[in-house]
């Protein structure tokens, strides 16, 4: 019974990993080697992020102030 299994699932892998014919597998794999989706990206910076984070938040905080300030209710 086990035999029949294991037979049967890497039966049922070969299906998952061909779903195409030859020719149209080896068009996807041209186009997927030509780059064409490729972007050259620069490399992510954190610090950066955060500093502008900590930018944006204390304006908002001077802006809230400054209108709080400008409305009268300090």
């Amino acid at each position: 019974m086990t035999e029949s299994m294991h037979a049967s699932e890497t039966e049922g892998s070969d299906d998952n990993e061909r779903r195409l014919n030859p020719e149209d597998q080896a068009k996807v794999d041209a186009f997927l080697q030509s780059g064409v989706n490729s972007v050259e990206r620069k490399p992510f910076r954190p610090i950066i992020m955060i500093l502008l984070l900590i930018a944006v938040v204390t304006g908002f905080s001077l802006l809230s102030q400054g209108i709080a300030l400008w409305a009268g209710i300090y």
